[in-house]
């Protein structure tokens, strides 16, 4: 079985802001090993601000409650880089699920990927640098629980309450970040049937035209 740690094809420039010492260089090693370039691993969110703005990294991977009420200054931090430096992908990387700011993050110029992932879901290593890779590459990539509290029961109106059942369990499945062929295993059904259901989504939302249609129907389903 291959090294989880085995340098990725793409090295990165990482800032990482976590204020648990033993997490933070746990981080810092998994980086570096996988070859990116941890430019800045620091404690608090101001710290990430200054190295965000002066070092712009490719990704700033950050936990969301920080010093010093150890609330959201993680986040607020990441969507104040983003507004500054929209190329630069965000990884929130926390224990907690917080809606606050996560709306800007997601209305963010495009350019940078945005990542949530919960800290006790990740389950492999190589699951979380594969995670890096995607969102680095613009992509998005939403911990399958942080989809499930942040849309709740709040998709009973609005521009969701169109779709049937199975359309909407499709569309969580691709906010979640699962290909066609993924979604077609996790349903038991065809993936012509998962593409059938693909464009009716895309039929029935009122999507930005300018934006990739997938993209833009995983940002209408978070926000909804």
């Amino acid at each position: 079985m291959p090294d989880p740690l085995t340098p990725r094809p793409k090295a990165l420039r990482i800032v990482v802001a976590e204020d648990a010492a033993l997490l933070r260089e746990g981080l810092v090693r998994i980086l570096e090993r996988a070859g990116h370039e941890v430019v800045a691993a620091v404690a608090d969110a101001q710290a990430l601000l200054t190295y965000a703005g002066n070092c712009r990294p490719d990704l700033v991977v950050t936990d969301i409650r920080m010093p010093p009420t150890h609330t959201d200054e993680g986040l607020r931090a990441a969507a104040t880089i983003r507004a500054a430096h929209p190329g630069i992908a965000i990884m929130l990387l926390s224990a907690y699920v917080a809606d606050a700011y996560v709306g800007e993050l997601l209305d963010s110029t495009p350019g940078g990927g945005i990542g949530y992932l919960l800290k006790d879901r990740v389950g492999h290593v190589r699951d979380f640098l594969d995670s890096i890779d995607r969102v680095a590459a613009g992509g998005t990539v939403i911990d399958a629980e942080v989809v499930r509290q942040l849309v709740g029961l709040r998709h009973a109106d609005g521009p969701l309450a169109g779709l049937t059942e199975r359309e909407r369990e499709v569309l969580a499945l691709m906010a979640e970040g699962h290909t066609n062929h993924a979604i077609a295993g996790k349903l038991f059904v065809s993936e012509a049937a998962v593409r059938k259901h693909v464009g009716n989504i895309f039929a029935k939302l009122p999507l930005d035209p300018h934006s990739d249609r997938r993209v833009s129907a995983v940002l209408t389903y978070l926000r909804s």
